[in-house]
């Protein structure tokens, strides 16, 4: 089971511990959108979720996506600021859950959530290309073509959000579970 930010004190080795963790989840996170991957699979929105589930000052998690996006596209070029509002807002959503209440922490509720904020991605910024990119009518038809033309990267993003959810909860499972396993083969 995964402590919350509930469940720990809030010190000043929680914040420098907090504050390390927000590093390497963003050193991360612009990596592997800068460096080649398939279009959508990312590691942002799973990040975002774990930090809004580990990190003791919750209102820290909302750094990791906010900073991995400004780093990554201050590289790669940030895109019409109306788009680039509605990306930054929608990749965030996932760290908002340090804010809900404790049980939408637990460990049941990761693949949900990350379904959900996969699917509200979608919706957002797909919504924001047809709006605001001139690519397509404005009209109901250039509206659905915009969505049809992006189901491919809504199976990226719902399948890189599932695979780099598994790995992160999984790692801090693992890290967690190695002091036990350790006592117990001696």
């Amino acid at each position: 089971m995964f402590s919350t930010p509930s469940d720990e004190p809030r010190t000043p080795a929680s914040l420098r511990n907090d504050l390390l963790l927000i590093a390497a989840l963003v050193a991360f996170d612009v990596l592997a959108r800068i460096l080649p991957h398939a279009p959508g699979f990312m590691p942002i929105a799973a990040s975002a979720l774990f930090a809004g589930t580990v990190l003791r000052w919750r209102t820290l998690a909302l750094i990791v996506p906010l900073a991995a996006m400004f780093i990554s596209d201050a590289v790669l070029g940030f895109n019409d600021w109306r788009m680039t509002a509605v990306i930054y807002v929608s990749v965030s959503l996932p760290a908002l859950v340090a804010f809900l209440p404790k049980q939408f922490r637990a460990a049941g509720m990761f693949i949900p959530i990350a379904l959900v904020c996969s699917l509200i991605f979608f919706a957002t910024t797909n919504f924001a290309v047809w709006a605001f990119s001139g690519m397509y009518t404005h009209d109901l038809d250039g509206l659905i073509k915009c969505y049809v033309l992006a189901l491919p990267f809504l199976q990226n993003a719902i399948a890189g959000d599932l695979f780099w959810v598994v790995i992160l909860f999984g790692a801090a499972w693992l890290v967690r579970m190695l002091p036990a396993y350790s006592r117990r083969s001696i």
